[in-house]
């Protein structure tokens, strides 16, 4: 008796890295058309794999509809796919070379572990010029994990998960160009192809080509959009035996040369030039293997290697460094009757070796074992509970719970998650991604940061409906922050350090979402209010977490009919947010931003055109972003809490052929 898993449902629940799909529109078409033969390896966030909707963690989706409409608009990177997202926020970390990092419910960028298939092959810590290399071009899913998943993916993941999922090949050859060009000449060409090769092994490979050219929007002689070209290729193979053990292969390999700071000839108020650039080299590889054993066992095992080696200019400063990431995991699952379970172990390594500033060296090894048992308690109420414990080789013994609940009754959606995590220190914080290790004192007894969240999510469906709240909480203790040195200090040489904030973060909020679809017409609006908090400098009393709107809402209303034509809106309002070390205000204005999409399609051609930012919001519309001296850590700019991009048009055309 199989109890509540139907065979399709079990061959999803056998294997912690492959599922049909992650909707159930998804789900419904392959169980419909293939319902006993598992689909070539697409890997979910959810180490069991469930369905999306009858999951007990919650795990939002970006469909590869809503993938296909965001590449028209950013071909070259990820970031205008996920911030569009509820709760999810792109934050620019470097005014310089434009880089950002992904918030999650309002949490630092790097307590996000940024996944593809599964495989953490941009690192255990996405830089943040990395969140912008990585194209669109072959993903079928994207799926995001909001608050602490430590107990499924280790300390990298304090703040959530998002996970890429690849496009699986067809049985027929298939494949795609993207040509596109903006009015701030840029230019990128991508490129997709997937084919079987034999009965058991296909393959596919993306590549692309991208290049921008430096603008000076505001003519202060500070660059407001880096220059760079860069180059990327990902090749992945799937195999799968006549006896059902799957294997999938990708390797990657990512070239960038970018720079910013001062345009050429021009100088900073100290009468020096100060060019800013970051040389990139990145390869990785990865690999899933899934075998079953007998009926009711499926054995996983999973690894990844990374490595990055940058080349950085600080005005006069040069630093040479390389980072190392490796995974190994095994795990095995099963199923009886109501109940679903996974034990597994693991083994990852983060290092880091800087040629110039080897005081900040570091290697992260961090063996763990983990778990989870999925409860199907009856046809409305569910559970799913994980643990983990690793033990960090800098931070000792480390455990992290996660419970979710879910409760269906008729139209309605309800789930609950309460769970802690940690995150291991390293130099890398916004403040100082930016600026280089120069002016850093080495790390010194630095506790882990540390995270409890909690969320309550209820949705209510009905046909063309869907609407939901979710209330979210999360306590952030040990937060690694900058801080100046005392210029009394003789004990050290450096301006600047990192330590442990004397007191908790604490971040509260609600996101509302309403989406409506009527024939070929969809609508898609939503809210966020966060009310997050930190200790005052002074010593007492609290004040907002710096460039965190406490409001910000957006909407979407998009008619496409497949095949002939795509036509869409969408407006996104920015609350005013608290800034730090800005010499010329303590908070930002709001600001709105809009956007404008189109597409025709004859045949297998489709033509777009996009213009971003209606308005042409621009900070530096209102103020520098330029310091009038040089701040103590190095930087030379304020943050970003607006554009600096101003109004952009960017049209292009894709071909698609094959399948």
């Amino acid at each position: 008796m199989l109890g509540k898993y139907s065979k399709t449902a079990l061959a999803v629940l056998l294997a912690p890295s492959i599922s049909y799909a992650s909707e159930g529109e998804h789900h419904d078409d392959h169980h419909e058309h293939d319902e006993n033969k598992i689909e070539k390896i697409q890997v979910t966030a959810s180490r069991l794999g469930r369905i999306v909707t009858e999951s007990a963690t919650r795990t939002e989706i970006i469909n590869g509809e809503e993938i296909q409409e965001k590449a028209l608009m950013r071909p070259g990177n990820i970031s205008m796919l996920v911030a569009e997202t509820g709760g999810v926020r792109v934050q620019n970390t470097s005014p310089a070379l434009g880089g950002a990092n992904i918030r999650l419910q309002s949490l630092y960028g790097r307590y996000t572990q940024l996944l593809s298939d599964g495989l953490p092959l941009y690192g255990g810590q996405t830089t943040s010029i990395g969140l912008l290399q990585i194209p669109p071009t072959d993903l079928a899913n994207v799926e995001i994990i909001k608050g602490s998943a430590s107990s499924l993916y280790g300390g990298s993941a304090l703040g959530g998960v998002i996970n890429l999922i690849s496009r699986t090949p067809s049985d027929e050859l298939e494949g795609e160009v993207l040509l596109n060009a903006t009015s701030k000449n840029g230019q990128d060409i991508t490129s997709y192809l997937a084919s079987p090769i034999n009965d058991a092994i296909s393959a596919s490979v993306t590549a692309g080509v991208h290049n921008q050219e430096q603008q000076d929007l505001d003519d202060d002689g500070w660059l407001d959009m880096a220059e760079y070209q860069r180059a990327t290729i990902r090749p992945r193979l799937y195999w799968e035996s006549e006896s059902g053990a799957n294997l999938y292969l990708t390797f990657g390999a990512m070239f960038e040369e970018r720079e910013g700071g001062t345009e050429e000839g021009e100088t900073l108020p100290d009468g020096n030039p100060f060019i800013q650039s970051q040389d990139s080299k990145r390869v990785d590889t990865g690999f899933i293997f899934d075998q079953q054993l007998g009926d009711v066992i499926n054995l996983n095992v999973r690894g990844s290697a990374m490595r990055q080696a940058h080349d950085h200019i600080y005005g006069l400063v040069e630093e040479n460094d390389t980072h190392d990431s490796y995974l190994l995991e095994s795990s095995v699952s099963g199923y009886s009757d109501d109940t679903a379970w996974l034990v597994g172990v693991a083994y990852q390594s983060d290092r880091f070796d800087s040629e110039s500033y080897s005081a900040f060296n570091y290697h992260y090894q961090v063996p763990g074992l983990f778990s989870q048992v999925d409860y199907e308690a009856s046809d409305e109420i569910s559970m799913s509970i994980s643990a983990r414990t690793d033990w960090h080789s800098e931070y000792g013994t480390q455990f992290s719970p996660r419970i979710s609940v879910l409760f269906k009754p008729e139209s309605w959606i309800v789930r609950g998650s309460y769970g802690q995590g940690f995150y291991a220190p390293t130099p890398f914080i916004e403040d100082i991604e930016d600026v280089g290790l120069s002016r850093l004192a080495p790390l010194d007894n630095l506790k882990e940061e540390q995270a409890t969240t909690a969320s309550i999510d209820i949705s209510y469906v009905v046909d063309s409906i869907e609407a939901s709240v979710t209330l979210f909480a999360s306590d952030v203790d040990n937060v690694t922050e900058l801080e100046v040195i005392n210029p009394l200090d003789t004990q050290s040489d450096k301006q600047v350090r990192i330590v442990n904030a004397s007191d908790q973060s604490e971040i509260r909020g609600a996101e509302l979402l309403l989406r409506y679809r009527w024939r070929d017409i969809k609508l898609t609006g939503s809210y966020l209010f966060t009310d997050a908090t930190k200790q005052g400098d002074a010593g007492f009393g609290r004040e907002p977490l710096a460039l965190t709107p406490k409001h910000s809402a957006g909407a979407v209303i998009m008619w496409e009919e497949h095949g002939s034509h795509l036509v869409g809106f969408e407006a996104y309002y920015t609350g005013t947010q608290h800034l730090e070390g800005n010499p010329y205000r303590e908070r930002s204005e709001a600001y709105w931003h809009l956007g404008l999409l189109g597409q025709i399609t004859v045949g297998r051609v489709s033509y777009f055109v996009n213009a971003e930012n209606l308005l042409n919001v621009r900070q530096t519309k209102e103020e520098s972003l330029l310091l009038p001296m040089q701040d103590p850590s190095g930087r030379w700019t304020t943050d970003i809490w607006s554009r600096n991009d101003g109004f952009t048009v960017n049209a292009g055309i894709r071909i698609q052929f094959g399948h």
